[in-house]
């Protein structure tokens, strides 16, 4: 453990980790033209293009946990650089459908082998994505994930 670690709560574990993964994928995928969060928004969009879905621009900001105006001015840019199509969503005009163009279903895949790659570098220490540990690991991150998480102000406890 080093010393920035030591005694840490878990909050600031999770917040340390999540920043060093998010500058390791956005480096990784510098290369390919692409943003940690271009890649998180592709990645789904390539995940869910191979189930048979075309999910709307709600549904992704959903899926992948961003703000729906944030997922917005993604699309926007991904469109505009020929690697995401937005179209109106036929059941509803007000809503856009999300699908990835050939290139950009090629640089997603280019993207998800180097990120793979990393993730297994990530997961080493506890024996590789496909052992016990990574595989607790994971559930317990989405045990996290799953519970709901409601802001405390100084102001509620007040008017308790």
């Amino acid at each position: 453990m080093s010393s920035a670690t030591e005694g840490a709560t878990a909050g600031f574990l999770v917040w340390r980790l999540s920043m060093k993964w998010r500058v390791a994928v956005d480096r990784a995928v510098a290369p390919l033209g692409l943003t940690h969060a271009q890649y998180s928004l592709m990645a789904s969009l390539y995940g869910m293009g191979r189930s048979g879905l075309r999910p709307s621009q709600r549904r992704l900001a959903d899926h992948t946990g961003l703000e729906a105006l944030y997922v917005s001015k993604l699309a926007r840019a991904l469109e505009t650089a020929g690697l995401v199509a937005r179209t109106r969503d036929p059941s509803d005009p007000r809503a856009m459908q999300l699908s990835l163009t050939e290139p950009g279903r090629d640089v997603t895949a280019r993207a998800i082998t180097v990120v793979q790659g990393l993730l297994d570098q990530l997961l080493e220490p506890l024996g590789g994505q496909d052992s016990p540990r990574a595989r607790e690991f994971t559930r317990e991150l989405v045990t996290l994930l799953d519970a709901p998480l409601d802001p405390y102000t100084e102001n509620e406890k007040e008017q308790s």
